[in-house]
C-alpha cells in the first residue's frame, strides 16, 4: 500500500513539473519471485516462496549554478516457507536523500544533504527467536544533516564530504532502548549503588556530531550490465572519532530485456555504537545481573545479499 502511495505522489509530481526543463525525474517499479515445490522427493526439500518488491525514484532540479537532487529508495521482501507460520522478512529498506548544491567550480560544489533512513516493518533474528523482534518502523531511524563540499569529475562518480554533520539516531520502542540498541544507551555506565548496568529505556534518541563522506557511482560495465555502489563514512567527534562507521551498498543489474533482469545486491555495514547479544556455548543469549542481555564492549560486522530475478518497469 505504500508503495503504491508513493508512485501516486510521484506521478502527479511528475505532472506538475513536466512543463519544466529545469526539473527531471527517474524511478522504476520493480516485483521479485523465487518459488519451490516438492511432492515426495526422495532427497528432501523445503517447499518456499519469495518476492521482492522496490520502487526507486529520483527528482533533480538544475538551474543556472544551483541543483537540488532528491531521491528515493525503498524494498521490502518475505520468504514463506510454511503459510500457516510467519514469514521470514528478507529485505525492508527505506532510504529519502536531498541534496542542495551551489557551484564553486567546475567540478566542485558547496553542498548541504538531508537523509533520512528507517524500515517498514519489524525484523527477528530468526536463529535466535522469532517472536522477539530486533527492530521495527523507526527503530531504528537515522536523520543526518551536513554541510560540506561535492566533488563531481563526471556523470559516473562523484564524492560529498560535510566536516559537519549532525546526526540522529531514533530508537523509538522502550524495549529495544532498555537493551541499548543501535547505540541509544551507553551500556558500560554502572550505577554507583548497585554496581549493575545502566538501562535508561527512556533514552530513546541518540546524538552525534562529526564527519562525513559519501561516495557514489554509477556505471555501465557491459551492455546491459549496470553496477551502482554507494560508500558512506561517519566519524563522531563527540565519542571515540577514531572508530569509522562504514555504510557500503552495492547493487548489479543484468538486463535480460526492457522489463526482465537479474539482481545481485550486498550491503555492508559497520556502526560501533550498535551492540550484540552475548551468547553462549548452546547458542542463546546470556542475561546479566539485572535480567537484560548482556551486550558486546564492540560491535561487529552486518553483512547481507540478495538475488533476486523478476520485472523491473521504468516510470
Amino acid at each position: 500500500m505504500a508503495l503504491v502511495l508513493l508512485m501516486g505522489v510521484a506521478a502527479m509530481a511528475q505532472e506538475e513539473a513536466a512543463k519544466s526543463s529545469n526539473w527531471t525525474f527517474k524511478g522504476n517499479v520493480g516485483l521479485n519471485f523465487a518459488q519451490s515445490s516438492y511432492t515426495n522427493w526422495a532427497a528432501g526439500g523445503q517447499n518456499a516462496l519469495n518476492w521482492l518488491g522496490t520502487f526507486n525514484y529520483s527528482a533533480n532540479y538544475a538551474k543556472g549554478n544551483f541543483k537540488w537532487d532528491n531521491t528515493l529508495n525503498t524494498a521490502l521482501g518475505y520468504s514463506y516457507f510454511n503459510f500457516k507460520q510467519k514469514p521470514i522478512k528478507t529485505d525492508d529498506k527505506l532510504e529519502i536523500t536531498s541534496l542542495a548544491g551551489l557551484k564553486a567550480t567546475e567540478h566542485l560544489n558547496y553542498s548541504m544533504e538531508l537523509a533520512f533512513r528507517s524500515q517498514f516493518t519489524k525484523g527477528y533474528d530468526y536463529k535466535v527467536d522469532s517472536t522477539v523482534y530486533t527492530s521495527k518502523w523507526l527503530a531504528p531511524a537515522y536523520i543526518t544533516l551536513g554541510l560540506g563540499v561535492e566533488w563531481v569529475p563526471n556523470e559516473h562518480f562523484s564524492v560529498n564530504f560535510a566536516p559537519l554533520t549532525g546526526r540522529v539516531t531514533i530508537v523509538n520502542d522502550s524495549m529495544l532502548a532498555s537493551y541499548g540498541a543501535f547505540g541509544v544507551n551507553e551500556l558500560d555506565k554502572t550505577d554507583p549503588v548497585t554496581h549493575q548496568l545502566i538501562h535508561d529505556s527512556e533514552k530513546t534518541v541518540r546524538y552525534e556530531f562529526g564527519a562525513r563522506l559519501a561516495a557514489k557511482m554509477k556505471y555501465t560495465l557491459f551492455t546491459n550490465v549496470d553496477y551502482e555502489s554507494k560508500l558512506e563514512l561517519f566519524s563522531n567527534y563527540l565519542n571515540h572519532p577514531q572508530y569509522i562507521d562504514v555504510d557500503w551498498q552495492n547493487l548489479l543489474v543484468m538486463k535480460v530485456n526492457s522489463w526482465l533482469n537479474c539482481n545481485i545486491g550486498t550491503h555492508l555495514i559497520y556502526d560501533y555504537d550498535i551492540k550484540f547479544p552475548v551468547m553462549d556455548a548452546a547458542g542463546e543469549p546470556m542475561l546479566g545481573p539485572d535480567g537484560n542481555p548482556l551486550m558486546t564492549t564492540g560491535s561487529k560486522i552486518q553483512f547481507k545479499e540478495v538475488l533476486s530475478v523478476g520485472f523491473l518497469i521504468n516510470l
